[in-house]
């Protein structure tokens, strides 16, 4: 919180010594109240603002003024910090390590974070949950943001006045966080031992259960805290006490290192009976059947009778019955979640599907996550003659060599019809960066169309085969 708070003071001030003058009155107990910090810095900002109306920060004043026509009471210091958290970039260097992070979300139930910015919701893609939205909700495939979102400036938690509300009207929260750490292996990630914020969600747990007893054990056994140490690549777990209010010690299993992408492979290879991704699946079949939507019930005994399309509960012996949620179809609509989670599971699936000799499918990606399936081969083979084949039939027209996709959209001499055999040409003869495709195949593209399955084809040919 410290460099959050010292940028905002800077910027409000021009000072860099004011923050460290309101640092030097907020010292007790040899510890710095970061909480009283922004408290001081939050009441410097907004009366700062409304004095200078259409200053440097002009802009944070119109969102305020135009908020309270609305009758929504918020701070001009809050609207501030939602901003600078709206936007993220990634450095160059941590590209790789975002990729290893995205591999874990199959294997992870869901998130709780005490960060403004939107980076979990948007690599995990779950549903992001704030406030009393965190109230009876699915635990699977969510992100709890405990202490707000830059979205909602007005439930952003950062001063001591904040966190006094927070304590007093959020024991449900509390109660139903507590019970996902009970049941549920608990990772921390970017916090130090000394966090106080690991500290109350210790502390509330302890108070509900007794610290020597057989829960207790099994809690503290579930927690894993990884903490960075720069330029560490130890992996090794150790032992760590926590001292706690009241003199109350909790031992938990501790990793100090900077090496975060060996953790996340670690997570992504765990080969787990069900996966949470699985089980945010199940549940959202539930949870139509309780809002009372179409659903259609058929009694059989024969599951191969089912349409892929319909929905069904399964009963009866594990030996009799089998279900599996992805056909051939559903896989390549999923191409780029299952190589970003490296979903292996799920690909010990594609032994069963029917693929036609000529169906264009993009198995070398697939072959890369997973080499134990058995048809590898003879996909890879029927890929490779079905691109050989588009590409000797391929008119002339659409042989145009371009380094771009807009510059073969914005090509007159090309049809509209023929721009997709176009790119796929271009791509086949390695003129367009394979990045700039897979942009355009994860966002511009629809999954079902069969341009799609061929581009992607073409895609998965020049990325994985070596």
């Amino acid at each position: 919180m410290g460099w959050l708070l010292s940028k905002i003071a800077l910027e409000l001030t021009g000072n860099p010594e004011y923050y460290l003058d309101v640092k030097s009155h907020c010292h007790t107990n040899s510890t710095f109240d970061y909480l009283k910090i922004a408290n001081i810095i939050e009441e410097k900002f907004n009366s700062t603002l409304q004095e200078d109306r259409n200053g440097k920060f002009k802009h944070i004043n119109d969102v305020f003024y135009e908020k309270m026509k609305n009758s929504i009471s918020i701070s001009r210091f809050k609207i501030y910090i939602a901003e600078l958290f709206s936007k993220i970039e990634f450095r160059d260097e941590m590209l790789e390590e975002l990729k290893d992070l995205k591999k874990i979300r199959k294997n992870i139930g869901s998130v709780i974070t005490t960060n403004y910015d939107g980076l979990i919701e948007n690599i995990f893609e779950f549903t992001k949950l704030i406030g009393n939205n965190i109230l009876l909700s699915n635990p699977y495939g969510s992100v709890y943001k405990i202490h707000g979102c830059f979205e909602n400036p007005e439930k952003i938690i950062i001063t001591n006045n904040d966190y006094e509300a927070f304590d007093n009207k959020f024991e449900l929260i509390r109660a139903q966080l507590l019970s996902l750490f009970i049941h549920n292996p608990i990772v921390f990630l970017g916090y130090s031992v000394g966090d106080e914020n690991i500290k109350k969600i210790l502390k509330t747990i302890f108070s509900y259960v007794e610290p020597n007893s057989e829960l207790a054990t099994k809690i503290k056994n579930n927690f894993l805290l990884v903490e960075y140490g720069k330029d560490i690549d130890d992996l090794t777990i150790s032992e760590h006490d926590i001292v706690l209010e009241g003199d109350l010690t909790i031992r938990i299993n501790k990793i100090k290192t900077d090496d975060f992408s060996s953790i996340y492979n670690s997570i992504s290879d765990l080969q787990l009976p069900v996966s949470a991704l699985d089980i945010r699946k199940v549940q959202n079949i539930v949870k139509e059947m309780y809002a009372g939507g179409d659903i259609k019930v058929s009694i059989t005994e024969d599951l191969d009778t089912l349409k892929n399309g319909e929905k069904i509960l399964a009963i009866g012996s594990q030996k009799t019955i089998s279900y599996h949620f992805e056909t051939g179809a559903e896989l390549l609509s999923n191409y780029f979640n299952v190589i970003d989670e490296s979903n292996i599971q799920i690909l010990n699936l594609i032994d069963k599907f029917k693929i036609q000799a000529t169906q264009y499918f993009p198995v070398f990606g697939f072959h890369k996550i997973n080499s134990g399936f058995e048809t590898a081969d003879k996909l890879k083979k029927q890929q490779v003659n079905n691109i050989n084949l588009c590409m000797k039939n391929m008119p002339v027209s659409c042989k145009v060599m371009h380094g771009s996709i807009d510059g073969i959209m914005e090509d007159e001499h090309i049809p509209p019809s023929s721009k997709m055999n176009a790119l796929m040409w271009s791509t086949f003869q390695d003129n367009i960066n394979l990045d700039e495709i897979e942009q355009f195949l994860r966002e511009k593209m629809s999954t079902t169309s069969t341009d799609y399955r061929k581009l992607l084809s073409v895609y998965d040919l020049k990325k994985y085969n070596n």
